[in-house]
């Protein structure tokens, strides 16, 4: 990996983090009374009101049940209060109204592979660098109230955001923080954490989970010894582990009590005959799944025993997306980068223009598996894995995951549960976020359109509720323009 003109698809999978799931437990500040925000921070709230009713609005619940015509939902110290036809529910004194005629809101997003940080290539190495300040912001104004890094680079600086957003000296998302790589020697990336053996991996488990991460991921050399070590830390401490395979099959990952796959099935190294165990030959691995048939019978074995197991599986579209006839940065964010980055991920676009054609005939097998694994009862949530090639921007590609869910065969409904309600259920707080219903925490986006009828109008996101609190998504966005790159 010595050459940074990477292969888009090998790009994506070397850059790529996940993070284990998190304590089935709210992150700081989730459920309390709102923070003294600062001023930096109240620039870009909309609606602070304590008690809000949203009227007249189309309601997609996130629990994939029908859309409901003409709803009003009221709001009270960040909380959902009720939720029901407008004739009939009666707005409180005092209440600050928002007019939803021809809106729609979706829960907030939660999304369970994401990054703080972003691909900044070191001289001919590949490599990644921290967004501490953009992507947060991003993150929000593109709907994801609550998130899940999938691997860190800087756990520390993860952690510090966590509190400085709980604090409200930052905008951002609730963060479950997971704890840097787990990953044998064997990639020149200089930002990746390593470990040595399993007894370093279950050491470095106990000192980030000490620190208050409370997710973990094995990359793409961890053996099964590895794997074994940190699932047994983790699940004493009722963590969850997630990972980005190679050396270890999903079976073999799935035997030891792995919680989650990350990427679909890109990742999965179980097609390459003769494997040898422990072994990560990744382009082996791709060749396999490119010679599996898009209704491969190993491939429906492989799902159901997965989901005999209660393994989740995270798509990741976005990152693994093809050039050909697509745009240069997925959702329409690249105006978001510096000039430079502008002028190379442009370049990197032309120069891949038909020329994809395995990476476009895989993207659309895995979009069908994903498909598959849903329908046969699987726990499928998602995320964006904002790194690999650099057309993947927090945010920007949130959105754009749910585009692609429906491309894949997903209805809007699906694709917006996939993206709201099953992570919160992975992250066991189902019973707090991920739908809109009375008594959760009020996380919702006003969309000005329908998504159900075109779901390319999930990027006219006007107003991103947080613990009630609604924030200006446009003018965030607007903020960032130019911005990604420095920090």
């Amino acid at each position: 990996m010595k050459n940074v003109r990477l292969h888009p698809l090998l790009g994506s999978l070397l850059g790529l983090a996940l993070a284990g799931p998190a304590l089935a437990q709210a992150p700081p500040g989730a459920g309390t009374a709102p923070p003294t925000f600062t001023p930096q921070v109240k620039e870009f709230i909309k609606v602070s009101a304590p008690v809000v009713a949203l009227t007249d609005a189309k309601v997609i619940d996130g629990t994939g049940r029908p859309a409901l015509l003409h709803q009003t939902v009221l709001l009270r110290n960040g909380r959902i209060e009720q939720v029901g036809p407008t004739k009939k529910v009666k707005v409180p004194a005092g209440a600050e109204v928002i007019s939803c005629a021809g809106k729609t809101l979706i829960p907030g997003l939660v999304m369970l592979h994401e990054h703080l940080y972003y691909t900044m290539p070191a001289g001919g190495l590949f490599n990644i660098a921290q967004m501490p300040y953009s992507f947060p912001r991003l993150y929000l104004a593109g709907g994801a109230t609550t998130v899940r890094t999938a691997g860190s680079i800087e756990p520390q600086t993860d952690l510090a955001i966590q509190r400085l957003v709980g604090e409200g000296k930052f905008i951002g998302p609730d963060l479950d923080v997971t704890a840097p790589y787990m990953e044998e020697p064997g990639m020149d990336i200089p930002a990746l954490n390593t470990v040595k053996g399993p007894d370093d991996a279950a050491a470095t488990t106990r000192f980030w989970a000490d620190k208050g991460c409370t997710s973990f991921k094995m990359y793409m050399h961890a053996t099964r010894a590895d794997l074994a070590a940190v699932v047994r830390e983790a699940h004493a401490r009722h963590l969850k582990v997630t990972g980005h395979l190679c050396a270890l099959t999903y079976r073999e990952a799935a035997d030891i009590g792995i919680d989650n796959l990350e990427h679909g099935f890109m990742a999965s190294s179980d097609f390459v005959p003769g494997k040898v165990a422990d072994a990560c030959d990744y382009p082996a691995a791709r060749q396999a799944l490119l010679r599996q048939p898009a209704n491969s019978p190993a491939v429906t074995e492989l799902i159901n025993y997965l989901i005999s197991k209660k393994v989740a599986l995270t798509s990741t579209l976005p990152v693994f997306e093809p050039y050909t006839g697509r745009e240069v940065v997925l959702g329409g964010g690249l105006d978001a980068l510096i000039p430079q980055l502008q002028e190379r991920e442009t370049a990197t676009w032309k120069s891949n223009q038909g020329k994809d054609s395995a990476s476009v005939a895989l993207f659309k097998k895995e979009q069908g598996w994903e498909k598959q694994f849903y329908d046969a009862g699987g726990l499928l949530v998602a995320g964006t894995d904002p790194t690999g090639a650099g057309r993947t921007i927090a945010g920007y590609a949130n959105r754009r995951e749910i585009e692609l869910l429906v491309e894949g065969g997903f209805t809007p409904l699906q694709a917006i549960q996939i993206c709201t309600l099953n992570g919160a259920k992975y992250l066991g707080r189902d019973h707090d976020i991920g739908t809109i219903e009375a008594g959760k925490q009020a996380d919702l986006v006003l969309v000005n359109g329908d998504p159900e009828k075109d779901i390319r109008q999930v990027r006219q996101m006007e107003i991103v509720f947080k613990h009630g609190i609604g924030f200006d998504s446009p003018r965030i966005f607007e903020s960032m323009k130019g911005k990604v790159g420095l920090n």
